[in-house]
This record gives C-alpha cells, structure tokens and sequence, in this order.
C-alpha cells in the first residue's frame, strides 16, 4: 500500500537518528559519551518523585483539557515572578513543550503559510511544521558572530507574502545564542509591521551564563502577538514527564488553544498534580547551583575543544548546547566515531549540523554538542574528537 507524502516525506531527527549505530557501538563492548542530545543529569526534586509516590486516587481520570488548576496557578507564580504578564487563564499545560510548539504552529499558521525561523533551530521545529502544513523560510545566522540576529534588511527580506509568525528561540537550542532586549526590540518592529504572530520558545530562559534573560513578553505593545512556548523538562530534569506549556495574552489565539487541546483530551494528571506541588516546595534560588554546573560544563567543554584541530566555536551564552564547525563531512564523521572509531573502548555520539537548518547545503561542517553530562567526561568526549578528527582525515584522504 501506498504511504502518504507527509510520511514518506517527514524528516529523520538528528538527534536520535544515529542511535542504532550507538546501540552496536555499545554491543561491541565501546562506551559511547553522548554529546547528542539534551537530557539533564541533574537529579529530579525529590519533591517531584515524592509528588508522584502520593497519588491516592482511586482511578487516574481525564483531567482538564487546558491542564490541572494547580499547575496552571504555579506556573502563574513563575512567570509574574520574572515580571512576566501571565494569569493562569492565559495558559494551557500541553504534553511537553513539543505540543505548544505544535499548537502555536496551527493557530497562527494555514496550511501552505510559513514561518521564518534564524538558522540554525531545533530540529523537530521542521518536524511540527511539516505536521501542520507550515513551511519553514531559514535565514541563517553567521557563526562568526556567535550565531548574533541578522540585520534588519536581512530579515525584512525573509518575510514572504505568505508567512505568518517568527519563530524564535532563546537562549537558542541548538547555538546557546541568546537574544538582546535590541535584537527582540528589532524582531518585534518587523512582526508589527507585518502583521505577524512571535512564538518565543524559552524553555532555556533559566540558563543564560553570562547576561540577563529577555524574553518576548517584556517587549512593550506586542502582547497580543506573542506566543510563548515552554516546558518544565530541562528545568527541573524532567524530560519524560511531558509537562510543557502554551501561553499568550491573545484571548483569540487562549481560546484556539484550548479548542485544540480539547482534541488531545488531557496532558498526564498525576505528573501535572507532582510538578506544581514541586513548584510550591522548590527554594528560591533552586536553579542558582544548576546554572553554574552548566556554565563550569560549558567552560569545561570549550576548554577541551580549543585542542581540536580545525575546530571552530563561539562560546554560547545560555541553554547547554553549542555548535561546532570543524574541517569534515559533519554526517559522515558523525557516523565514523561510531561504527570505525575507538580509543580505549571509548567513542562519543554528536548531532550532525544539517538537520538543524531548512536551506539545504548549511550545516554540513557542523556538529551539535550537549554539555548536559559531568565535566570529565566532557573533557574526554573533547580528547577523544581531537583524536578522531585526526584519524577521519587521514583515511578519508
């Protein structure tokens, strides 16, 4: 039987897609360190788990379609805490951030309009688009400058007729760019003037080393075109809970949302009833020792790339991930370390840079790396490259 165009079509994740050949590595008795992906070592609160272990109800029932009252109260609390307008009626929890994305896509979006999006984006941005018949319009940002927001002109240009929001995301997965209150000031001008809807994913805003987090939402007069995504998962290491969030001052675009999450029934109840008794019991400064585990993470990583050959990199400023150009094939090489290369029983996994750009051709000499495990094996992952970047130019001569 014939399959459909979108699934034949729907793009491969970066991310994940090298992990059969990770699986041999580590059947072959190699330890793999993973730089590929974004999952937090970082305990969960234990008042999160003691949250979960205090589930008495009888039956695990539908909750509400727009998420439990106490986290939507919670997450209130946060983001007035930041100074951030948003009342609980503002908000629909969602089944991780990856439904809010998914969400906002549908509800500023028709089939066959697009959205610009600063290359290079989270990967599975292409995927959500592809689901709700959005074309995405790259404009690629210059490593050199730290992946820094294009000029004026530059984004003016990108703007077609038929594109309908920006996407934006900061600090930035995969590049650690995070925007300036100028750069959010120069995009929120352009969506103004061309009527367009802002989806500001800043589900990293916790983790900005080296300045202040801006986000949309403090951007005065564009309330009402601002839609924010967000999760609970890197913050609080909570990733397979699936707890994210849609939000927005726009009673019309409030209303779609929870139209739509009507569809999906309900996000998980005993996580949501966990994750705002977790809320209520986390210290003020709770991600104070965290983000100086990832800014130590990060220095110890950029440390360990300087040595890399060929290797090019601007230090990120926030999130826990950074894009590297170096002097290979990114996808071949990416594979190579798994299936050819060991040193001492060790290799490590990396996300190649194609997959996290729409324009074909970009990224091919870039690698993703997460800075989310101990700084050892950070330092080693880094050996360990230095060594195999060597070794691939040599053979691949």
């Amino acid at each position: 039987m014939r399959l459909s165009e979108r699934a034949i079509h729907f793009p491969d994740s970066p991310i994940r897609k090298l992990g059969p050949l990770a699986d041999r590595a580590r059947a072959l008795g190699r330890k793999v360190i993973p730089l590929n992906i974004g999952q937090p070592d970082i305990a969960t609160p234990q008042a999160f788990l003691d949250g979960l272990h205090h589930y008495k109800d009888a039956v695990v029932a539908y909750g509400r379609s727009e998420g439990e009252p106490e986290l939507r109260e919670a997450l209130s609390a946060y983001y007035r805490g930041l100074g951030l307008p948003l009342d609980a009626d503002d908000l629909v929890v969602t089944v991780g951030g990856s439904e809010a994305l998914l969400f906002a896509l549908q509800i500023a979006c028709d089939p066959g309009d697009d959205a610009l999006v600063i290359e290079p984006f989270y990967t599975n941005y292409a995927a959500f688009a592809r689901m709700s018949g959005v074309a995405l319009r790259g404009l690629a940002a210059d490593p050199a400058t730290g992946f820094a927001l294009p000029d004026d002109a530059a984004l003016e240009a990108a703007v077609g007729p038929k594109t309908r929001a920006i996407l934006l995301c900061s600090p930035n997965n995969p590049t650690g760019a995070a925007l300036s209150a100028e750069e959010l000031g120069r995009l929120a001008r352009i969506a103004v003037k061309r009527d367009l809807f802002l989806i500001a994913d800043e589900v990293y805003r916790e983790f900005v080393y080296d300045a202040a987090h801006v986000s949309a939402l403090s951007v005065p007069g564009i309330e009402d075109r601002v839609i924010l995504v967000d999760s609970l998962s890197k913050r609080y290491s909570l990733c397979g809970a699936r707890l994210g969030c849609f939000g927005t001052k726009n009673k019309e675009a409030r209303a779609a949302a929870g139209r739509i999450a009507m569809g999906r029934l309900c996000p998980p109840v005993p996580e949501q009833r966990a994750a705002a008794a977790m809320m209520a019991a986390l210290p003020k400064g709770f991600f104070a020792p965290i983000k100086e585990e990832y800014r130590k993470r990060r220095d110890a990583l950029m440390e360990g790339l300087a040595a890399v050959p060929g290797l090019r990199c601007e230090k990120p400023g926030g999130a826990f991930y950074l894009m590297a150009t170096l002097p290979v094939d990114a996808e071949a090489f990416a594979r190579w370390v798994l299936t050819d290369f060991e040193r001492d029983g060790e290799t490590f996994m990396a996300a190649p840079g194609p997959g996290f750009y729409a324009t074909p051709g970009l990224g091919a000499d870039q690698l993703r790396l997460a800075y989310v495990i101990e700084e050892g094996r950070l330092r080693r992952a880094a050996e360990l490259m230095k060594e195999a970047v060597l070794q691939f130019q040599a053979v691949k001569v």
